[in-house]
Formats: C-alpha cells, structure tokens, sequence
C-alpha cells in the first residue's frame, strides 16, 4: 500500500471522529506521521483498552470497568437522589461541580421524535424498576435544555409523580439549545443547587 493511501485511510478514520473536519484530521495525521512509534502505539493501545475494559454499569449505565460503576458502589453517596441525564459524560460534567453526591441513572439518549427514538428506545423501564427496587425520594431531571431534552423531562415527570417520588428539574442558568457536558462547573452548579421541582 502506498504512503499516500495510508495517510487517507488515517484521515478519513479520523475526519468520522465527532468535531474533527478535514483540517483537524489533517493536523493529528502529521503529528502521529512525526511522532515515534511507541507514542502511536501508546495511543493505539489506549483506544484497544478503553474498548475492551469499558462497559455500561449493570445498574445506572453510566461508564464502568466492573458490574457496577465507582458511584453506584460508592456507599457513602445520597442513596435517596438519583439525578437522571441523557448520556454518560451528561454524569461527568455534573460531577465536576462537586455539589452533587447522590446517584445517577443514564438514559441512553432523549426522546426524539425526528430520529425515531421514543421512550421505548430508551432505559426508562429499568429507571422505574430502580425506583420500585430502591428507596428513592427524589429524581432530578438533568436533560440537557433543548427541545428534546424538555419532551425527555416532561414525559419522565409525568411517568414518575404518580409513584409518589418527587421529581424536579436543574434550575436556569444553563443556556436553552446548550449541553450539559460544555457547561462551566459554576453555572451547572447553580443550576443543581437551584433546582425546581416539576
């Protein structure tokens, strides 16, 4: 295979990576081009590992290297709260505000009517199987504040007041249209601490 030929399968594996155009992928194929062989197969090593030894938590989905996730076996956590939010990193972003301390629940997504993804595409039944099993007092609706966020938060309160749980959502202070993962760790703090309920 030629060099020209290896250098394009490099850029177009890595022009399909989310936020890397063309002059991105351009940028990182010549630095690993010019670095040494051992940084690219740490690298590569990195990307293997993270695939193998990284999986969804057994109970809240969030990302795990056991059965269960180092929140979810955490005792010392607020075991009456459970904070649900969109996908994986939604979990990291609010944990960077150091304000929460209960547990999490990933849905897997939000409802989106355009890309045919409804509750039903969704971990809703294991989250109302949690609250049956588990003695939870409050779930707090942390779906990024966009259209399908806010139909997500809707149908969750709709579904969980009648089980006699409160439910409430982040407060403002997040941008309408934003993501929770791009959010500052003041501004998503607030947003926790001052949080309504629905």
């Amino acid at each position: 295979m030629s060099a020209n030929r290896s250098l394009q399968i490099l850029l177009d594996e890595l022009g399909r990576l989310p936020g890397i155009g063309p002059k991105s992928a351009q940028r990182i194929a010549y630095y690993l081009l010019e670095s040494d062989a051992e940084e690219a197969r740490r690298l590569a090593h990195a990307i293997l590992r993270v695939k193998e030894q990284v999986h969804f938590c057994s109970r809240c989905f969030n990302y795990a290297t056991e059965d269960e996730c180092a929140i979810c076996e955490d005792v010392t956590r607020d075991r009456a709260r459970i904070c649900v939010v969109g996908e994986p990193r939604d979990v990291s972003a609010i944990e960077r505000t150091g304000t929460y301390h209960g547990l999490y629940h990933v849905l897997g997504g939000v409802i989106s009517p355009m890309d045919k993804i409804g509750p039903e595409q969704l971990r809703v039944r294991e989250l109302i199987a949690r609250l049956g099993a588990e003695d939870i007092e409050e779930v707090i609706i942390a779906t990024n504040p966009n259209i399908e966020g806010e139909a997500t938060a809707s149908y969750l309160a709709r579904t969980i007041k009648p089980l006699g749980v409160t439910v409430s959502r982040l407060a403002s202070g997040l941008p309408v249209g934003g993501d929770l993962e791009y959010a500052d760790e003041l501004t998503l703090g607030r947003a926790i601490e001052a949080r309504r309920a629905l």
